[in-house]
């Protein structure tokens, strides 16, 4: 057999020989883009992407009490369902992790004390409407006047309080964080709200809590942003 022949009949078999290696260098890659990324991703970045979700739950509640004042159809899941996640993600998550790690970073150093107790006041209140949100969505209270005028006041009140509340936290409280933690202990920070996202909402969990947000969007009929432009 030629040496010509021989090559090529062998060449198959090496090339297949390389391919687990390329493969696993491909997923170390991607493993290592994902872990940039995550670092790339900075605490105070971390919360205000947060605040985003929020905002756009505030959209859902506005636009719930839009129909509801107009008296066009709209059940009370709309809200049941935007309080849950508010629950969940947002006072049970994104807040534990400023009252636990970022509130404390400030009152240790002193710093923006006022503030911090206001933010704390307003978690609090804001825990208590997303109580009452949830109580007179149930089905049986929706029916009722009642039901659905205390709904509609703590809807009204919790995005009253909220859009200056998150404002504040984004313009005051995060760009001052770096005035109260060192760079190595904001980068363990960041690591440990990764943690905690993961154990809470599994891998890509901020991500999910988008999607779920972006569907409550397309059933109201307000997830096309170019509705929004001004005319």
């Amino acid at each position: 057999m030629s040496d010509r022949r021989l090559f090529l009949k062998a060449a198959p078999l090496g090339l297949a020989a390389t391919l687990p290696t390329f493969t696993l260098a491909r997923a170390d890659d991607k493993k290592s883009e994902k872990k940039k990324d995550e670092e790339d991703v900075g605490v105070a970045e971390d919360l205000m992407r947060e605040h985003g979700v929020l905002n756009r739950v505030l959209l859902v509640y506005e636009e719930g009490l839009r129909r509801l004042r107009k008296k066009e159809d709209i059940t009370p899941e709309v809200f049941r369902s935007a309080a849950t996640l508010v629950r969940k993600f947002v006072e049970d998550y994104h807040e534990k992790l400023e009252e636990n790690f970022i509130f404390p970073a400030f009152e240790k150093a002193k710093k923006l004390t006022d503030l911090v107790k206001v933010l704390k006041k307003q978690h609090d209140a804001g825990r208590k409407l997303t109580g009452v949100i949830l109580r007179e969505s149930a089905d049986e209270r929706f029916k009722k006047d009642e039901g659905r005028k205390e709904l509609v006041a703590a809807c009204e009140a919790f995005i009253r309080m909220y859009r200056p509340h998150e404002a504040r936290e984004d313009t005051v409280l995060f760009p001052a964080l770096r005035s109260v933690l060192s760079a190595k202990e904001i980068k363990d920070l960041g690591e440990q709200f990764e943690k905690e996202e993961d154990k809470l909402f599994g891998e890509g969990g901020f991500e999910k809590v988008v999607e779920q947000v972006a569907g409550f969007e397309k059933q109201l009929g307000i997830y096309d942003l170019d509705q929004f432009t001004g005319k």
